[in-house]
């Protein structure tokens, strides 16, 4: 278990996600965690599902917790980090998982020497199947880094990576489960049309994905080998690859990558 106290400034899904996820992982008991969010009633949610803290006062987040991971959407952090300069000191360790925030624009709103790491989770961190990448800043130690690989180590799998790489992670593993969901919709869809049940074709395809990424991650198989095992010379499945191929399932996956990735840079350029 982590000795640190943890606390979230914000309260919105991926901080709801990452308490759950780290209370359920045992890391630490849910009343050695603080929540700070704007909304009364998200506070009172969280307190009620989860047994943390909470609170509508981010100063009290920075009393109570050794680690504040900044849980805020982008446009918010100038604000948020101004209001908190004299309160996160050098005892603290900050954890931004904010999209397309640098970490140099924190660095710039808080006290100088403050040890800051950037962190790019998603959302299935919260079923243990999380997907993250981290970078230190240049005033965060190792043992900062093993704290973190630790918490997000605990909801899914973790590599340390240069800063430069993380608008790439935001568009590809933090944006990525928003276009499963909407492949396992899709693929769910074509089931509908075919004949089975709504809730058949939806179980069907999550089932399928899910046992299909497993492959992939257990095997060490590369995904076109995989493909290729399931598609035999004229048979069923190279007919729906080809109209996959058609459609332009790959080209389209890799636009939806680079775009956001440019988005998340962009956020950066603009702070």
């Amino acid at each position: 278990m982590l000795k640190e106290k943890i606390g979230f400034i914000g309260g919105g899904k991926m901080g709801e996600a990452l308490c759950k996820g780290v209370v359920s992982a045992k890391l630490t008991e849910a009343d050695r965690i603080i929540v700070s969010d704007v909304i009364m009633e998200r506070c009172r949610l969280l307190s009620q599902e989860i047994g943390i803290k909470t609170t509508q006062n981010n100063r009290d987040v920075a009393s109570f917790a050794d680690i504040v991971i900044l849980a805020v959407k982008p446009q918010l952090m100038d604000e948020v980090l101004n209001n908190l300069k004299n309160d996160i000191t050098h005892r603290h360790l900050v954890v931004s998982i904010a999209a397309g925030i640098p970490i140099r624009f924190i660095e710039s709103r808080l006290q100088a020497g403050i040890r800051i790491i950037r962190v790019m989770p998603n959302t299935p961190c919260l079923i243990g199947t999380s997907a993250t990448a981290f970078a230190l800043g240049k005033h965060a130690t190792s043992a900062d880094g093993q704290v973190v690989f630790t918490i997000f180590n605990a909801v899914g799998k973790v590599f340390q990576l240069d800063e430069k790489y993380l608008d790439a992670v935001t568009g590809l593993s933090g944006s990525g489960p928003a276009y499963v969901y909407m492949f396992i919709e899709a693929l769910s869809d074509g089931g509908v049309k075919m004949g089975l049940p709504r809730d058949v074709a939806t179980t069907l395809a999550a089932q399928t994905v899910l046992g299909a990424a497993k492959m992939v991650l257990e095997t060490g198989q590369h995904p076109a080998q995989l493909k290729d095992a399931v598609t035999s010379p004229g048979g069923t499945t190279i007919e729906g690859v080809s109209k996959l191929e058609d459609g332009g399932l790959r080209s389209a996956m890799i636009n939806a990558v680079e775009a956001a990735t440019l988005k998340s840079k962009k956020l950066g350029e603009l702070l």
